[in-house]
């Protein structure tokens, strides 16, 4: 019988909620299969242009446990093989999702339900807004099996809480919790864990209520800025918004404003 998907995926108007699935191994990746599903809906996802925010969490307790440690015993999966096939493996296997998740589009919104360790923390990371569970555990984990940051975490980490405090987590490897997490601005919220999904898909309808044309845009300026130049940035700023300009959900938004009512935006 064929393994059911990696990611469960329900919809909800403009809003996609996504599922790591793997409960009973806490959702880590360590299948490369695991990464092209991730992957192949993120292609997906910036095509559709019905899509205005996607909202990231996982099955049972865990967010996200990152690499399985028991392949990582047996040298199996992604971490067998000799050093050239294992650096390959990574390229083609998990380095898939930081690279899928930078160029999706829209707006993803990460639901941390629990622990989210070692590659399950920067896949959070990935996301553009973090909500956590009152639960949830962070740690960047690497050094504590001997090992590095393999899916990007050092860019990512330190763009997200800073050089100083992105240091002290990826060398010491220590756990932090979800008050600390707030107080690092690793997430921006802490609710109880009843709440973390309600509260998350509440900000994506919130980020989906606006012209999905305008947010994807936006996010894509974010993105871009962290390693861009002002002028530069302000020129790809210019383009964007000249292409905004000309969209109808624009005109609709102006008109829906000066005639004091709520607007009606079709993707166009």
């Amino acid at each position: 019988m064929a393994e059911a998907p990696f990611l469960l995926i329900e919809r909800d108007g403009p809003v996609v909620i996504v599922t790591l699935n793997r409960p009973d191994t806490r959702n880590a990746i360590s299948e490369t299969a695991h990464s092209e599903e991730i992957a192949e809906f993120c292609a997906r996802t910036t095509r559709d242009m019905s899509v205005r925010a996607v909202v990231l969490t996982g099955a049972g307790k865990a967010f996200c446990a990152g690499g399985n440690v028991k392949h990582m015993a047996e040298k199996a999966g992604m971490f067998g093989g000799s050093p050239f096939s294992i650096r390959n493996q990574y390229r083609t296997g998990i380095q898939l999702i930081p690279s899928a998740l930078y160029e999706l589009e829209v707006p993803v919104v990460a639901a941390v339900n629990g622990p989210a360790i070692g590659a399950g923390l920067d896949l959070a990371c990935m996301a553009d807004i973090r909500v956590a569970s009152e639960k949830a555990l962070f740690a960047e984990s690497f050094v504590k099996l001997g090992i590095v940051p393999g899916d990007g975490g050092a860019w990512l980490l330190p763009r997200v809480i800073g050089m100083a405090r992105a240091s002290l987590m990826t060398l010491t490897g220590d756990t932090i919790d979800a008050a600390q997490a707030l107080e690092y601005g690793l997430v921006s919220e802490v609710v109880a864990p009843e709440q973390v999904l309600t509260r998350a898909v509440e900000i994506a309808r919130s980020i989906a209520a606006n012209p999905g044309h305008a947010t994807r845009m936006a996010k894509r300026l974010l993105r871009e800025g962290q390693d861009m130049k002002l002028a530069p940035l302000l020129e790809l700023s210019a383009a964007y918004q000249a292409l905004a300009h000309h969209t109808q959900d624009h005109h609709e938004a102006v008109d829906a404003f000066l005639e004091k009512r709520a607007p009606e935006f079709r993707d166009q």
